[in-house]
């Protein structure tokens, strides 16, 4: 059974009212509403296999675990003045406050619902996305952190001790998610993100952790133009960490900008990566963790290719076949990466051999 966190409020609320090519205008409603509308197109609510969830009703208190009071008060603040922008690449409306409470509350029902095994693996539908989140702030589209807070819900609230693996596949850092766990040894977060090489930027891959949090924080670069074959390179480095580390759990930071066609990454990646991705995270959480997975939707912002990786995920947490769109059919008359990124992968190697046995 796969549960999947909708509410209507996503596809509606927290609409920013700035026109494109505005780089926050990419994050709107559609989002949410195109998958929503292809997946009932599809009938996939309909599946026996699929069922709906709704999102926690939360208190502030609870938002109080991962953000102060002074920015909790700020947002609300601010959403009953209408509409503007908190910094550069943050915008809130008169509904953001609620908005953003319920994606928190939509993680932490994605993830009881696996840990209390009343699903097999779940997907939430959540906006705005979270994992640039900080305590004191947002950033980068990012309100309040929906993974971070949902996590330490588990934690405070239902008492969960056992380790946690974030996987961020954004093709953003999540700098905000590695702030709230850097010196945590029982949450391992692992990012594969675009990467300034030539200017330098967060997100290099020795930075590694804190105290006793050393080795539990994993940084896998890459070039702008990542293709799908490239894509699953990660595996390489992420495959005998997770067997070492045996979480309980396995959260999927689920961004989808490095879709070719999106309109703030730079990858090449097209919907077959994902579905390969999901099916390779799913065979070894049915390993480690009895298939304990979930995925929390963070960016990915083309609103045509969106569904489509979306619906990949979905078909193979269901153990069913997936065939890109004939759209995606084509070549990219692009150099390859494979030599940057096995240097890299090298470069990972020695970093974390000390903390990590990387031979299988």
């Amino acid at each position: 059974m796969i549960g999947i966190v909708v509410d209507k409020d996503f596809a509606i609320k927290h609409n920013p009212p700035f026109p494109r090519p505005m780089f926050v205008a990419y994050e709107n409603p559609n989002r949410i509403k195109v998958i929503i509308d292809y997946f009932e197109k599809i009938k996939l609510f309909e599946d026996t296999k699929i069922i709906k969830l709704s999102p926690r009703v939360i208190d502030e208190n609870v938002i109080k675990l991962a953000h102060s009071k002074y920015y909790i008060d700020s947002i609300k603040r601010l959403s009953s003045f209408g509409s503007g922008f908190l910094g550069d690449e943050v915008f809130y409306t008169e509904d953001t406050f609620d908005l953003a409470k319920k994606a928190i509350g939509g993680a932490i029902t994605a993830l009881e619902k696996v840990i209390n095994q009343e699903v097999d693996q779940s997907l939430a539908l959540i906006r705005p996305p979270g994992h640039h989140a900080l305590r004191e702030m947002g950033s980068g589209l990012c309100i309040f952190n929906n993974i971070a807070n949902a996590v330490l819900y588990l934690r405070e609230k239902s008492n969960y001790k056992k380790k946690i693996a974030i996987i961020d596949i954004d093709a953003h850092f999540g700098d905000g998610i590695v702030q709230y766990f850097y010196n945590d040894p029982s949450v391992l977060y692992f990012s594969i993100h675009e990467f300034d090489f030539l200017e330098g930027e967060l997100g290099f891959p020795d930075e590694l952790g804190e105290g006793e949090g050393m080795g539990k924080n994993i940084n896998f670069p890459v070039p702008t133009g990542l293709n799908d074959a490239e894509f699953l390179e990660i595996f390489d480095i992420l495959t005998p960490i997770l067997k070492e580390f045996k979480p309980d759990l396995i959260i999927v930071a689920a961004g989808f900008d490095m879709y070719f066609a999106d309109p703030v990454g730079n990858g090449n990646l097209t919907s077959i990566s994902y579905f390969n991705f999901t099916k390779r995270i799913l065979k070894l959480a049915n390993e480690i963790c009895g298939g304990k997975l979930s995925f929390i939707l963070e960016g990915g912002y083309s609103l045509i290719g969106l569904p489509f990786c979306v619906y990949a995920v979905v078909k193979a947490l269901l153990n069913e076949e997936y065939e890109k769109q004939i759209f995606e059919n084509f070549n990219f008359k692009f150099e390859s990466n494979i030599e940057e990124i096995s240097a890299i992968k090298d470069s990972l190697k020695n970093l974390l051999s000390y903390y990590w046995n990387l031979i299988e």
